[in-house]
């Protein structure tokens, strides 16, 4: 009884929660795994909704002013045991988690629906007979969402069980933190839940501060100085690394393994490409500026470099894809095992899957059919390669949030535009027509590999905490519908308030390619597919030395200021991890500083949110300081930022 006590009274995670298993070695969840419950309540579930709406609407503004979608599980995560603890509720870990489950459908919504749709409202300006109506956006978001839950959940027992200790999961490490520390209990407990909160408010204030005021440079450049101008004039050669906390912890969970492949590809494009754009290329690309020469052209080597890393983790993945549909095959045929699962460890029934996923594909050639393109054996074209792509990419979205904790869906979906597009003119659907079609395809396809993504990180939440992943299933479809409502509503207005091309309009930045790299196809342009091949040609390269391709495409892809500080991150946790010659004392430190980083990364997520709110209700800080007064600032605000780093991981004892 009293071991049964301790296993019930959770003081933390498990010494193995992030490493590898060894032979017949079990992880044990926090939440004791044989038990029932407290999980889904009508206050979990009232909860997960609001959460749903409110960050829906906050991503969506922020998404289309800055281009960056903040990961919404952190701070949901934070209000949700803030919440718990204010009303004195017992045993509330478990309606924590199905909170931020539910109230996380709004990250990857808004990820999928802005990334694209906006596409049609900027052309609208040029093509005025474009048609857009609520209901398109809508179902274009709803049906995606729940085809990338439905695609992924066969998948669950890999990514989650099976390569327990493989991957980091950077988010999911930090949002189980936080989850986590509302049940710490004893010294040891409130000591991390201390650091915890005191690592998250500085992290947050920090990155507000950047945000709001700007008192020193949120990115810091070489182009700042004359010397560093005068060698971007001549050889196109750039540095830049974004300040941000966040990013800083970041760049620790991920490791400096993976940290150093994704800068390695940042480098190649920014340090070899582009210099060479820009001094040998066009005389349109000598006038260039590199951020335009990256955006422009380099990126598009990323792009290409993804959709074949995509194609190779197709092919890795396959025994894999065919796993699950045997599964689903047998247990169609009753032929499924009778053991009895333990709750821990149960999944939605594998038939009423496949029942689910008929009627979706169903839906979504009805809504092709009648909704967007009106020839049925075009639709039907439109729903295969929907159907293709969203489901063979579903491991390769998975993948690369387990391991950097980015979705690359706007690669892979500018991708699957081309691929659509190319297939669409085939047939002879082109024009404004065709602009519509490839754009609602494309917004269906994002938001499903957008699910997909975020899905691998709720469940692996889950998974560290002992959740039922059967409820964590069932309760997603409602958070994506309310998420894809408020989505197209919000969209709607913005376009109406602001506008996503223009003077004064939100920038849109995914939106506004994704219309540059339609347009030409549809309207008989020229489409880079020279840069294309280079990309999957060098992805191929890659993955013949053995290196992964997919995180060195992503860095391709990613600006060179977001990959950078991965980079530093990831050198602070080697240090941190090798500062001494005792390993239980260097395992100690590195843990603690994988707690810091988790809160550094919550309070940039949370005091994300109130950046945007504050941008929202109107406040402009004018900032009286010269450029090069706040890029010095940035500098020594960026190195007392790791300096703290180092110093609080090397407290452990």
């Amino acid at each position: 009884m009293k071991e049964q006590e301790e296993i019930m009274t959770p003081t933390g995670l498990p010494e193995n929660a992030f490493r590898e298993l060894g032979k017949d070695e079990e992880y044990r969840p926090v939440m004791e795994p044989a038990h029932d419950q407290k999980e889904v309540t009508p206050y979990s579930v009232t909860m997960g909704l609001v959460m749903a709406i409110i960050f829906s609407a906050a991503a969506a503004y922020l998404g289309l002013k800055v281009g960056q979608v903040f990961e919404a599980a952190i701070p949901i995560a934070i209000i949700a045991v803030g919440l718990s603890g204010a009303l004195g509720k017992k045993n509330a870990l478990g309606q924590n988690v199905i909170i931020q489950s539910i109230g996380s459908c709004s990250g990857v919504i808004v990820a999928g629906a802005i990334f694209t749709l906006p596409a049609l409202f900027i052309l609208q300006d040029t093509y005025p007979d474009i048609v857009v109506n609520f209901y398109q956006i809508f179902l274009s978001s709803l049906l995606g969402g729940i085809l990338g839950i439905l695609f992924f959940i066969p998948f669950r027992k890999y990514f989650v069980k099976d390569m327990h200790g493989k991957y980091p999961f950077p988010e999911a490490t930090a949002t189980t933190q936080v989850l986590v520390s509302s049940v710490n209990q004893g010294k040891e407990g409130d000591g991390q839940a201390k650091t915890l909160i005191a690592a998250s408010l500085i992290g947050g204030i920090y990155d507000y501060i950047v945000a709001t005021f700007g008192w020193w440079a949120e990115t810091v450049t070489s182009t700042a100085s004359s010397v560093g101008t005068a060698v971007v004039e001549k050889t196109k050669l750039v540095l830049s690394c974004n300040t941000g906390a966040a990013l800083l912890g970041l760049g620790y969970i991920v490791g400096l393994k993976y940290a150093f492949v994704i800068f390695a590809g940042s480098i190649f494009v920014w340090w070899i490409i582009i210099p060479l754009m820009g001094t040998y290329g066009s005389p349109e690309m000598l006038a260039m500026d590199p951020d335009l020469i990256f955006k422009d052209y380099a990126r598009m080597i990323g792009i290409g470099g993804i959709a074949m890393a995509g194609v190779i983790g197709i092919i890795k993945s396959w025994p894999i894809i065919v796993q699950a549909v045997g599964l689903a095959g047998r247990e169609l045929k009753g032929k499924s095992t009778t053991a009895k699962e333990v709750r821990w460890q149960m999944d939605i029934s594998m038939k009423h899957i496949v029942f689910f996923t008929a009627i979706a594909l169903v839906a979504v050639l009805l809504f092709f059919w009648f909704g967007v393109i009106s020839t049925l054996w075009q639709a039907i074209v439109a729903w295969l390669v929907v159907v293709v792509i969203a489901f063979l990419f579903t491991t390769v979205a998975a993948n690369a949030i387990a391991i950097v904790g980015s979705n690359p869906v706007s690669g892979m979906t500018l991708m699957t535009l081309i691929i659509a597009s190319a297939i669409f003119v085939g047939i002879g659907l082109k024009g404004t027509s065709g602009i519509v079609a490839s754009m609602v395809i494309g917004g269906v396809v994002c938001t499903a590999l957008s699910m997909a993504g975020g899905f691998v990180t709720d469940l692996k939440i889950g998974y560290w905490l002992g959740s039922t992943p059967k409820k964590q299933e069932s309760w997603k479809f409602l958070g994506t519908l309310v998420s894809a409502a408020t989505v197209g509503g919000v969209i709607m207005v913005l376009n109406q308030v602001y506008g996503f091309s223009g003077e004064n309009a939100l920038v849109a930045p995914q939106a506004n390619a994704m219309a540059k790299v339609i347009e030409p196809l549809m309207m008989g342009g020229d489409t880079p597919w020279i840069l294309y091949m280079v990309g999957a040609i060098l992805a191929a390269i890659l993955n013949w030395l053995g290196v992964p391709a997919l995180a060195f495409c992503l860095g391709m892809f990613i600006p060179l200021s977001l990959n950078t500080p991965m980079l530093v991150g990831g050198a602070v946790a080697y240090f941190v991890s090798n500062s001494s010659k005792d390993k239980a004392l260097c395992d100690k430190r590195r843990d603690r500083g994988t707690l810091i980083s988790s809160g550094l990364i919550a309070g940039g997520a949370l005091f994300g949110v109130f950046a945007a709110i504050t941008r929202f209700a109107g406040y402009e800080y004018v900032n009286p300081l010269s450029e090069g007064t706040t890029q010095i600032l940035g500098c020594a605000a960026y190195a007392l930022l790791i300096c703290y780093l180092i110093w609080d991981s090397k407290r452990a004892k």
